[in-house]
């Protein structure tokens, strides 16, 4: 089946390994479980510029998109989200300012002016995740209070990430866009994770 744009929700898992993080992105099946594999998507830890790739699938042999921050660890860095031929899909960013109180982000689409505006559903979980990052104990005891993302362009829904209640890290990505690219929407998704504490 592949990557289609006629599909409207995937479920992203994060896999954690020793030296990289991992992501699983699924479709999902009749019942609301994972069904099949569309992406993979590998994280290189303590890189200095974050560079994920996506894969078609675990054994990483082809490359469906990447993206990459265009400036060296920076707090509001722009991330570009490249096909495996080389087009530019889009961009996303932090907006860091206001994500001192509750994670905003920006996502572009290639050749257009218009931005959507995720951010936090939340507002009290969002400042309760801040308090508890303050705590002596969280490196070793992860926040399980699920958070999630609704995006938004000029009052129009475009998507929206799920984090489902559990220790390990997973969400449910919905796209209400049926024009916004796939690739572009499942490497947000996973930035949402992967970038949260930049």
């Amino acid at each position: 089946m592949g990557l289609a744009q006629s599909q409207h929700r995937f479920l992203v898992r994060q896999k954690v390994t020793l030296m990289a993080n991992r992501y699983l992105v699924h479709t999902v099946g009749p019942d609301g479980e994972e069904a099949e594999l569309v992406a993979f998507a590998h994280q290189k830890r303590m890189a200095f510029k974050e560079h994920v790739t996506f894969y078609t699938d675990e054994s990483q042999r082809q490359v469906l998109f990447t993206f990459k921050a265009r400036q060296v660890i920076d707090l509001g860095a722009t991330y570009d989200v490249v096909g495996a031929s080389g087009t530019r899909l889009g961009s996303f960013r932090k907006n860091f300012g206001a994500s001192l109180l509750r994670s905003t982000w920006h996502l572009s689409r290639a050749g257009e002016e218009r931005e959507a505006t995720g951010q936090e559903r939340n507002e009290a979980v969002a400042l309760l995740r801040r308090a508890w990052e303050f705590l002596p104990f969280t490196d070793f005891v992860p926040f399980i209070v699920p958070y999630h993302f609704d995006f938004a362009e000029g009052g129009r829904s475009v998507m929206s990430v799920d984090k489902l209640f559990g220790i390990r890290d997973r969400y449910v990505l919905d796209i209400a866009d049926p024009e916004l690219d796939r690739r572009l929407a499942i490497a947000q998704a996973v930035a949402l994770d992967a970038l949260q504490s930049r």
